[in-house]
C-alpha cells in the first residue's frame, strides 16, 4: 500500500483526519513546510518549516526547554502517574521474546503486545482499556548507527498508549489532548515548543492517519488512529478501531535533560563507569555541537560514514580529539547499549546463537568484544551487568531474578568468542591481501566464521564498517515461517465434535458425512488428530484400518487402508487403546522433562520443538551447549521424582488474555495458541503449559522415564530422546540385558587376551628356533607360519609388533635370500610388517602400500623393510590372502 498516497488523500481533508478539538481550543495554525511540503500544527505563526527542517532541529542540546530534569527510570515515573491519573491502567512490559506471535522473533513495538493471530487475521486483545505500558523493543536493522548517532537503540522503551474507542476507551480528541497535557503539564514544556505534523500509518491490510509530535526537532511519540482496511478507494472502517500510540521513553530524558546524547541520561550509573574508564568529560561544547551535527544530517544521507564525516567538519573536531574522544565515546555508548538489550533478551529466554533471533544477539556481543580490544579496555562484564540492572530494577523487577543467568550465558559465549579468534586472524591476514570486501562478502565473512566487520576494521582488513552492513544481514534473518495448506474438499461442512477432549471412549459409534479418496470424515471422533508434535491415534472404522489422522481448521479427516465406508453410513469405530496411552505418556514425560530440565540447566530452557510416537519420543530444548552425562542423570532423576510425587494434570479452559495474565507467557512452550480459548495443562505450579494433547491423569501413571539419548542438534538446541512407561521398563531391561552381555564379551576377551599374551611370550622364545626351521627348509605350518622355501608369511593373532619384527628382522640378517611378511592386529588398526633380504625378489614397499590400501590406510618404505596399515577390519580377510599371495607367490 503506498503510504504517500494515502499521506495525500488524507491531508487533502484535514478536518475529517487530523483536525482535533486541541488544535481549536489551543489555536493551533495548518501549516506546510516550506522546504518538504509536509503539513504540520503548530502555535507559532511564523513557522514556516516543519521540525525535520526547523532551525530549531535538536536545539535542545545543551539547553533543554524544561525546567525539570528526569532520568530514564524518572520519566517512566512521569509518564506512569500521569496516565494514570487518567484512568489508564499501568501494564507491565511484555517479554522482547515475542512468544505469542509466530512470524516474528522479537517485539519491535508496544502493539505488538496486544495483537494476536486468527487464521489470516491480526485481533487486538488488551488486558485493559485504556492502558499505558513502558515495552521493551528490539530491533537490529540500524546497529550501525548505535553509540555513534547519539539516539540510536538496538533496545529502547517505546511508551505505548493503547484505546478502543467503546464506553471505557478514547479515540482522536482525548488522544491528542493527552499527549499535550503529558508535554505540557507533566514533563513543563511550554506549549509554543509542541509541534504536530501528519502522517500515515499502514501494516496488515490497515491503515488510518497519524500525528507525530515534536518538540525543538525532536519526535517524542506518534500517535496513530488505526481505523480502516483495504485498498484507498474502497476501504471500510474496522469493526475494532485502535489507538496505537508510541513514544520514545529515552527521548523524554534527553529532552529533559538536554545532554549531548540520550546515551548520556539513558543508561545510568553505567556511564560514570564505563567514562572513568577512559577519562573523558561526557558533558563538553565540543561533544553538544558534534553530536547536534550527527543529529541534525543523520536523516538526509543515507551512508552514515558521510555523515559522521560531515559531523566531523562543521563541529572543527582534530584528528586527536577524534581519536582520543569522539570513537572512545561511540564504543562506551555501544557496550553499554549491546549490554542492556542482551538482558532483556536472555532475561526472557533468548540465547545468542548463528540462528534464527540468536544471530542478532551473538552479533552483538561479538561487537562489544570487539570494541574492548579496540579500546584496550579492562573491563569486568559482571559488574555492568550488575549496575545495568540495579538501575532499572524498580521499573523491571524481572531483571533482578536472573541476574546470574545473564552473566552466564554472556560468560560461555564470549569464550567461543576468544576461542575463535586465531581462525580470525588467519581470515583476516587473507581478507587484507585480497583487498576492500563487499558488503555480500563481510556477510559471508561473518556467516561462515563469525567475523564481525568491527574485528576488521579493528586489525586493518577492512577501513570502515559499511552503512548498509547491518541492515542487510537482518533482512536475511528475519522470520518466514509460513506453512503450506493442503486444499481438500471439506467446504460447508460442520465442525467435528472432538470426543477425546471429552468423555474419550475408546470404542464409539460415529455417522459418515464426507467420503473422498482413502478418507473420511465423521461427525464425531475419539481419534486423536496429529498436532503439536503428537502422532495421531491408529484404529479402525468400519472394520478397514485407521492410518493417519489429520486436522484442518475444525475439521478431522481420517486416512483409512484396506476399504472405505460410504456417506450416510452409521460406522462402529475403535481406537488402539495401546498406542494412545503409551503417546498419552510420552507427550506429559514431554511436559516433565522440559521442566525438570530449566530446574537442573537453566531459566533460557524453552521447548524448541517436540515428537510423541507410541514407541519413542524426543524433546528439542534452548541450551547453549550439549549435555553431558551427569546433566542427564540429573534431568532424568528430577523427572522421575515428578512421577513419584504422583502430581494431578489439572485440564482448565481459559480465556487467552486471562491466561497470559494469570500464568505469563511461558505457558508457550509448543508455539502460538491460534483460538481465544486456551487449553491449559498443569502439573501443580511445575509446569503450565498451553496444549492441544492428551494427557494422564497423575503424573505416577506415567511410572517411568528413561533418556536414550541427547545430542546438540543445532545451535542453542539439544535434542533429548526418551522412552516412558512399557518402553521405558523395557528399555531398562534390555539395557540390563547389553550390559550382562558386555560384561561376558569383556571377561571372554580379557581371558583370549591373557591367553594371547602367554602364546606371544611362548612364541618370542621361539624366534631362534623358527628362523633355524626356516633356513633348513623345515615346515612351520603347525605354528601358523606358512612358508615357500625361504619366504615367509604369518596372520596369527598369537604373534604380536615385537615378534613380527624380531623374526623378519633376523631372519634376512641370517640369509638374503630370505623375507618375511606378518599381518597382525594393533588396537583398532589391521597393521602389515615386510622384511626382505637383497636376494629374495620380493618388494616390500610395493607389499606394504597394496595392503594398506585395501585396508583403507596408507604404507611407506623401500624395498628391504615396509610397514603399513588401515582401519577397515572388514577388509581384513581380503587383505590376508593377498599379502599372502605377493610374498609366497
Amino acid at each position: 500500500m503506498d503510504k504517500n498516497q494515502i499521506l495525500k488523500e488524507f491531508s487533502s481533508d484535514p478536518d475529517k483526519y487530523y483536525n482535533v478539538k486541541l488544535f481549536q481550543e489551543q489555536g493551533f495554525i495548518r501549516k506546510s513546510c516550506s522546504k518538504c511540503g509536509r503539513f504540520f500544527w503548530t502555535l507559532d505563526a511564523d513557522r514556516t518549516l516543519c521540525p525535520d527542517d526547523g532551525t530549531d532541529t535538536y536545539s535542545f542540546i545543551g539547553e533543554p526547554p524544561t525546567s525539570k530534569r528526569f532520568d530514564y527510570t524518572q520519566s517512566w515515573k512521569q509518564v506512569e502517574e500521569f496516565f494514570v491519573k487518567n484512568n489508564h491502567t499501568s501494564v507491565s512490559r511484555y517479554p522482547v521474546v515475542c512468544r505469542w506471535r509466530d512470524d516474528l522473533y522479537f517485539t519491535i513495538a508496544s502493539i505488538v503486545d496486544f495483537q494476536r493471530i486468527m487464521g489470516s487475521k491480526v485481533v487486538f486483545e488488551f488486558p485493559a482499556n485504556p492502558l499505558v505500558v513502558p515495552q521493551t523493543c528490539l530491533r537490529f536493522k540500524d546497529l550501525e548507527n548505535v553509540g555513534v548517532t547519539g539516539r540510536h537503540f538496538s533496545s529502547f522503551c517505546m511508551i505505548g498508549q493503547h484505546s478502543v474507542p467503546n464506553n471505557q476507551g478514547y479515540w482522536k480528541d482525548e488522544c491528542v489532548d493527552l499527549d499535550y497535557r503529558l508535554l505540557t503539564d507533566q514533563f513543563g514544556i511550554k506549549k509554543e515548543e509542541v509541534v504536530f505534523v501528519e502522517d500515515v500509518w499502514a501494516g496488515g491490510g490497515s491503515f488510518g492517519p497519524s500525528l507525530e509530535y515534536f518538540v525543538r526537532g525532536l519526535e517524542l511519540g506518534n500517535a496513530v488512529f488505526t481505523e480502516f482496511q483495504g485498498e484507498l478507494g474502497q476501504h471500510t472502517t474496522l469493526d475494532q478501531r485502535v489507538i496505537d500510540m508510541g513514544a520514545g521513553l529515552e527521548r523524554f530524558a534527553w529532552i529533559t535533560m538536554g545532554t549531548p546524547t540520550a546515551y548520556d541520561c539513558c543508561f545510568g550509573p553505567i556511564n560514570e563507569k564505563l567514562f572513568n574508564k577512559i577519562g573523558i568529560d561526557s558533558d563538553s561544547e565540543i561533544l553538544r555541537k558534534y553530536f547536534t551535527e550527527i543529529a541534525k544530517e543523520i536523516d538526509h544521507y543515507d551512508d552514515l560514514n558521510e555523515v559522521r564525516r560531515l559531523a566531523i567538519k562543521n563541529a572543527g573536531i582534530t584528528d586527536s580529539q577524534l581519536t582520543k574522544m569522539i570513537t572512545p565515546m561511540e564504543g562506551m555508548y555501544l557496550i553499554a547499549d549491546h549490554l542492556r538489550t542482551l538482558i532483556f533478551a536472555i532475561t526472557d529466554g533468548a540465547l545468542p546463537s548463528n540462528v534464527g533471533g540468536g544471530y542478532n544477539l551473538r552479533m552483538m556481543l561479538r561487537r562489544i568484544n570487539a570494541t574492548v580490544g579496540k579500546l584496550n579496555l579492562k573491563l569486568d562484564i559482571d559488574d555492568l551487568i550488575d549496575t545495568h540492572i540495579d538501575y532499572l530494577k524498580d521499573t523491571y523487577p524481572e531483571l533482578n531474578e536472573k541476574r546470574e543467568d545473564v552473566k552466564q550465558i554472556l560468560k560461555i559465549e564470549s569464550a567461543r568468542y576468544e576461542e575463535s579468534k586465531v581462525h580470525m586472524k588467519k581470515k583476516a591476514e587473507k581478507i587484507r591481501e585480497k583487498g576492500t570486501p563487499t558488503v555480500e562478502e563481510l556477510i559471508t565473512f561473518y556467516e561462515s566464521d563469525g567475523i564481525t566487520p568491527e574485528y576488521l576494521k579493528e586489525v586493518d582488513a577492512i577501513a570502515e564498517v559499511p552503512s548498509s552492513f547491518y541492515s542487510k544481514l537482518s533482512d536475511l534473518h528475519q522470520s518466514e515461517k509460513k506453512k503450506a495448506i493442503t486444499e481438500l474438499p471439506l467446504e460447508k461442512l460442520p465442525e467435528t465434535e472432538t470426543l477425546f477432549y471429552k468423555d474419550d471412549p475408546m470404542e464409539f459409534e460415529a455417522k459418515v458425512i464426507k467420503v473422498f479418496d482413502d478418507q473420511v470424515v465423521l461427525d464425531k471422533t475419539s481419534f486423536y488428530a496429529r498436532g503439536g508434535g503428537q502422532e495421531p491415534d491408529h484404529g479402525s472404522i468400519a472394520e478397514f484400518e485407521v492410518v493417519d489422522v489429520d486436522k484442518h481448521a475444525d475439521i478431522i479427516v481420517h486416512k483409512l487402508k484396506g476399504g472405505i465406508p460410504n456417506e450416510g453410513d452409521t460406522v462402529q469405530c475403535k481406537v488402539d487403546a495401546t498406542r494412545r496411552s503409551n503417546i498419552t505418556k510420552n507427550h506429559t514425560s514431554t511436559h516433565i522433562i522440559n521442566t525438570s530440565a530449566r530446574s537442573v540447566l537453566g531459566s533460557w530452557v524453552w521447548q524448541h520443538s517436540a515428537f510423541k510416537d507410541d514407541d519413542h519420543a524426543r524433546l528439542d530444548i534452548t541450551h547453549h551447549s550439549s549435555l553431558n552425562d551427569q546433566q542427564v542423570k540429573q534431568i532424568e532423576d528430577a523427572a522421575n521424582k515428578m512421577i513419584k510425587d504422583n502430581y494431578p494434570v489439572k485440564i482448565e479452559y481459559f480465556d487467552r488474555g486471562t491466561a497470559e495474565q494469570q500464568y505469563g507467557f511461558r505457558i508457550y512452550q509448543g508455539g502460538v495458541v491460534p483460538v481465544k480459548s486456551v487449553r491449559i495443562v498443569s502439573i501443580e505450579d511445575k509446569d503450565i503449559e498451553a496444549c492441544g494433547g492428551t494427557h494422564v491423569k497423575n503424573t505416577g501413571d506415567i511410572e517411568l522415564i528413561k533418556i536414550t539419548k541427547t545430542k546438540r542438534i543445532q545451535d542453542g538446541v539439544v535434542r533429548l530422546e526418551f522412552v516412558s512407561g512399557p518402553n521405558a521398563f523395557e528399555y531398562v531391561k534390555e539395557q540390563e540385558e547389553e550390559s550382562k552381555r558386555k560384561e561376558q564379551q569383556a571377561i571372554e576377551k580379557q581371558q583370549l587376551e591373557k591367553q594371547r599374551e602367554e602364546n606371544k611370550d611362548k612364541a618370542r622364545e621361539k624366534i631362534p628356533v623358527f628362523i633355524e626351521k626356516i633356513l633348513a627348509g623345515e615346515s612351520l605350518d603347525s605354528e601358523e607360519i606358512n612358508s615357500k622355501g625361504k619366504l615367509c608369511f604369518t596372520a596369527s593373532n598369537n604373534y604380536d609388533d615385537y615378534f613380527n619384527q624380531n623374526f623378519g628382522k633376523k631372519l634376512v640378517a641370517k640369509d638374503d635370500t630370505a623375507a618375511f611378511c606378518g599381518i597382525f592386529e594393533a588396537g583398532p588398526t589391521i597393521r602389515v610388517m615386510i622384511f626382505a633380504g637383497k636376494k629374495s625378489g620380493v618388494n616390500a614397499g610395493e607389499i606394504a602400500k597394496e595392503i594398506a590400501s585395501i585396508l583403507g590406510g596408507s604404507g611407506g618404505g623401500d624395498a628391504k623393510f615396509a610397514q603399513g596399515g588401515g582401519k577397515d577390519t572388514s577388509k581384513k580377510d581380503e587383505a590376508i590372502q593377498k599379502a599372502k599371495s605377493m610374498i609366497l607367490g
